[in-house]
């Protein structure tokens, strides 16, 4: 959710020299903007979205894309490390990014937990108290969604992070061909799951799954880390596809445009019949990966998605995604719109304002404090001492 091109942290002098910087790819940090929107969206509909609807209505499976985006990006800035990458420090730098953020929102939806206390038996809610500050919380399928229901995907990240020092060092294919056929064997791994719960029905349910199915082996496939393993590593086997081909503006503008117009036709035509559970286990994945393949370089397409203010509304999309959800709901509970005489503008002007309140949190609170981490905990404090 958080990762973004960014110039390697500096090593200790002990260690191997410092790796250059890496080539901007600011589409992908644009094409984050239309992603975190569109979940908004999905959350809390608004009416008369025309030909929008069905890509709202299915906004859920752009979950995957920020996974895929955050395996991308972290092998794409610490890729050429592999074994000198210090493990303390990416984890301190990941941490920083994470962390502030993710505790000030919880802070603010203090009031959620009220509705927790009420909706949870006594132990189920003791537990969530704990395990949801330690960022543990998604581990479990019937705690994921704790106090702040988007957070889930907080804990399947600290999984995957935990694990990117190892995994960047396992001996990737080197070839094209061989790096779309690890892509191919990775779709069917993500797939499969759904596709098994779907052919099998162990749950016994005796209706279509759909967004409000809520049993165990479903919350599972939705919120814990290891269905969405699969999506992190195709992100990851991107960035090494990213380094191992050279293409031409226009080829890789071309790819983007199929990508693009692909998930249009598909959203359009095709997603209301396909059930819920495999779209939502990553029939898409293919074309996602596409898409971000084609805007991993400069070309008019990719231009668009680095337009300045979509790039400022891109930065601040962690901010966005981790506050939406509460904010919105405490906005409505304590009829914010109405005393401000402002409800005929609802709900335009509570997206309004997540948006702009995402982007003060950025500025003034996510940068300071995570340069305050970095500073007293990063791999420069601990070089001079």
């Amino acid at each position: 959710m958080e990762p973004t091109v960014e110039a390697a942290p500096p090593v200790a002098t002990d260690t191997v020299s410092r790796p250059a910087r890496k080539e901007p790819l600011p589409a992908l940090t644009g094409i984050r903007t239309v992603l975190a929107l569109t979940i908004i969206l999905f959350h809390f509909t608004p009416p008369h979205l025309g030909v929008f609807r069905p890509i709202v209505e299915n906004g859920f499976v752009f979950v995957n894309v920020f996974f895929l985006i955050s395996g991308f990006i972290l092998t794409y800035n610490y890729g050429d490390r592999g074994r000198s990458l210090r493990k303390r420090d990416f984890w301190v730098a990941r941490f920083s990014r994470l962390y502030p953020v993710y505790l000030l929102v919880l802070i603010l939806s203090l009031k959620m937990l009220q509705i927790e206390w009420q909706a949870r038996s006594h132990q189920e809610f003791w537990q969530g108290l704990v395990l949801t500050p330690l960022l543990l919380h998604g581990l479990s399928p019937s705690l994921a969604t704790f106090w702040n229901t988007v957070a889930w995907t907080l804990s399947c990240e600290v999984v995957f992070y935990a694990l990117f020092p190892w995994l960047i060092r396992l001996p990737w294919p080197k070839t094209p061909s061989r790096l779309l056929a690890l892509m191919v064997g990775l779709w069917v791994i993500d797939l499969a799951p759904s596709v098994l719960y779907l052919a099998i029905n162990p749950e016994h349910l005796s209706g279509p799954v759909d967004r409000y199915t809520s049993t165990t082996l479903v919350r599972f496939l939705k919120y814990t880390p290891l269905p969405y393993a699969a999506v992190f590593l195709a992100g990851m086997t991107i960035a090494k596809l990213q380094g191992a081909v050279k293409i031409t503006r226009e080829r890789r503008m071309t790819i983007a445009a199929f990508a693009l117009g692909a998930l249009a036709v598909f959203f359009t035509f095709a997603a209301d019949r396909v059930p819920y559970l495999v779209l939502h286990g990553g029939l898409l994945l293919p074309l996602f990966a596409t898409m971000i393949f084609g805007l991993a370089g400069e070309h008019p397409i990719a231009s668009i998605f680095a337009w300045k203010p979509i790039l400022l509304i891109g930065e601040s999309t962690y901010c966005l995604y981790l506050l939406h959800f509460n904010v919105f709901i405490l906005l409505h509970m304590y009829h914010v719109p109405e005393r401000l005489h402002l409800e005929w503008a609802d709900p335009w002007i509570s997206y309004v304002v997540l948006v702009l309140l995402a982007i003060a949190v950025y500025k003034w609170f996510e940068n300071p404090a995570r340069k305050a981490i970095l500073k007293w905990w990063g791999p420069a404090r601990r070089a001079s001492a």
